[in-house]
């Protein structure tokens, strides 16, 4: 058992919670919690830590200590492994898992990609969430750009509730770029805007279709803007002048699901 916060796999792992040029130098990124290591791959997971009472506890289900015990495991004394942590109320499993490598081409093959593309997007929440639903409505993958907040960050992963390991994704240093290969490979791409004029249940998403998601507060840059194919509006009644990045996203990716299985028959 790990009892010593001077422990080098201790210091390294609260190093990695705290600075995303750390993980992303190892090639890592970290899941706490039982159902992130359920959804987990096995043979990503490079190491698995436990604290004491978890340890207990998890020998009790057959199948979870199967997994732990193929993987190898650590145990940590509950104090340290508090400190391990990034949650409030560890659940006492934590894992360092390797980073998968995605392509823009693997995102951009089959016949009608749907993309959702995003632009200094900075809440981890909003990012997580994003993964999540696009799983949900069926998405192809994630394009972020250079200033959008670390999908790796500990608030991102916790938030996808294990999309993180099937949607896939690209980071480019070069967003307008990498939009402009995505729309030359036949994907329209729309953005929901205050200046849209047409209601984005109004177009037709079941060919290649990429929607832009922009900055929380800002929204998407002026350059961003002029790179889409159509600017769409979501109405709203009352006083609200828009909505959530995650909330934009969703109904975005799901009314081209509403579309392509109503097409489908």
């Amino acid at each position: 058992m790990i009892t010593s916060s001077a422990n080098g796999k201790v210091k390294q792992v609260i190093q990695w919670q705290n600075k995303a040029r750390e993980r992303r130098e190892a090639g890592i990124f970290l899941t706490e919690g039982i159902k992130l290591f359920q959804e987990a791959p096995e043979a990503c997971v490079r190491e698995v830590y436990l604290s004491e009472n978890a340890a207990e506890r998890l020998r009790k289900d057959a199948v979870l200590w199967g997994k732990i015990q193929r993987i190898g495991y650590e145990t940590v004394e509950e104090t340290l492994f508090r400190k391990m942590s990034d949650t409030d109320t560890p659940q006492g499993i934590l894992c360092v898992i390797r980073r998968p490598e995605y392509t823009l081409d693997r995102l951009l093959d089959g016949p009608a990609p749907l993309l959702v593309i995003l632009e200094n997007l900075q809440d981890p929440g909003n990012l997580g969430t994003i993964l999540r639903t696009g799983e949900g409505a069926g998405i192809t993958g994630v394009i972020l750009g250079k200033e959008t907040v670390d999908i790796y960050h500990p608030k991102t992963v916790r938030a996808t509730m294990g999309s993180i390991f099937r949607v896939p994704f690209v980071c480019t240093d070069d967003l307008k770029k990498t939009v402009e290969i995505v729309r030359s490979r036949g994907v329209k791409v729309y953005a929901a805007h205050l200046s849209g004029k047409d209601l984005y249940t109004g177009h037709s998403f079941r060919g290649g279709t990429a929607f832009l998601i922009g900055n929380e507060a800002k929204g998407l840059s002026a350059g961003m803007t002029a790179l889409a194919d159509g600017l769409l509006r979501i109405p709203m009644e009352g006083k609200v002048e828009s909505l959530n990045a995650a909330v934009a996203a969703a109904l975005l990716v799901y009314e081209a699901h509403r579309q392509r299985k109503a097409f489908c028959g």
